[in-house]
């Protein structure tokens, strides 16, 4: 397979489940913004999406003020944010477009239609719609996008590296979604245990899909120890840590190249220390300290792939 193509699919893939881990972000933060909460509480939620995307900076350089209108547009519908559903839309479009002829016709009807159908959402018809079905129709498209891949693509190369796209994109944004919560939104030691601690506990595993997951392998009240390894060591849950690398170390083996070796060597090793490590260890250590080590050893295999299979600059 060319670079080009692979490289296409892979980005394809990632925008695609970039968009949709936004849209779950960004509902669940939505739905906690309704409860009722203390004055000095208030709005306090709506950083939570712009720290984990990394897009606070930028956010602050072009608005006063984090409030729910501000970071709904920003996040959702905003063509200057790279990182906005609506920009993740675009792009997956275009890489799909670029590779037309590798994908299925259904898959393109997807990526297409999705794409056309976002080109008119404004802020107007996401209020008329319901902000939280808008983003259920994001979490919908991508879920299509999804069946129709495993349902109707052979399982040759091009396969492989949209598969790789997902879990990469993936196994980031749980890391990030966890971090967020345990080390910015739960800053005073009071606060835990409390009413809001038990609800963005909730929020964490709601926006990960993971809520009835949990309930049925601990059957108890919600703790962030419990929390943090069904999010980071069981291989069962599809969004957790050591699934998707799971996912991502079966798949560079299909696809590996005499380039690949230490692509190949990076991936087992993060997945052994997540397949072997256990959660006391872990919180002993710092939990924020090991989510941070894990998003750099992912930075850093995301590198050795473009390096690897598609070409030797830096990821996009």
């Amino acid at each position: 397979m060319l670079s080009r193509v692979a490289s296409n699919l892979y980005w394809m893939s990632r925008y695609v489940e970039r968009a949709e881990n936004t849209a779950r972000v960004l509902d669940v933060t939505w739905r906690m913004s309704l409860l009722v909460k203390e004055p000095r509480l208030q709005d306090q939620e709506w950083f939570a999406p712009l720290n984990i995307t990394g897009t606070l900076f930028p956010f602050s350089g072009r608005h006063s003020l984090v409030c729910a209108k501000e970071v709904l547009h920003f996040m959702a519908l905003d063509p200057e944010n790279p990182c906005s559903i609506y920009s993740c839309a675009k792009q997956a479009r275009e890489n799909a477009r670029a590779v037309r002829g590798a994908l299925t016709s259904e898959m393109w009807e997807v990526v297409n239609s999705t794409w056309l159908e976002m080109q008119q959402m404004d802020e107007a018809r996401m209020n008329a719609r319901g902000v939280s079905a808008f983003f259920d129709w994001v979490k919908e498209r991508s879920h299509l996008f999804r069946g129709v891949t495993f349902g109707t693509m052979r399982r040759d190369d091009a396969y492989h590296f949209t598969r790789l796209g997902t879990h990469i994109e993936r196994a980031d944004s749980t890391a990030r979604i966890l971090d967020v919560k345990y080390h910015i939104l739960l800053p005073s030691v009071k606060d835990v245990g409390r009413a809001v601690d038990y609800y963005q506990w909730s929020a964490v595993l709601r926006s990960v899909s993971a809520f009835e997951a949990y309930r049925k392998v601990y059957r108890d009240a919600i703790t962030p120890i419990k929390l943090a390894e069904l999010l980071i060591l069981r291989d069962d849950l599809p969004r957790s840590l050591a699934f998707c690398m799971r996912q991502v170390s079966e798949t560079l083996e299909i696809v590996q190249n005499d380039r690949s070796a230490e692509t190949l060597r990076q991936a087992g090793q993060i997945l052994s220390q997540l397949r072997y490590g256990r959660i006391a260890d872990i919180f002993a250590s710092g939990l924020h300290e090991y989510l941070t080590d894990y998003l750099d050893a992912m930075q850093e295999l995301g590198t050795h792939i473009q390096g690897s299979f598609f070409s030797p600059t830096l990821p996009r």
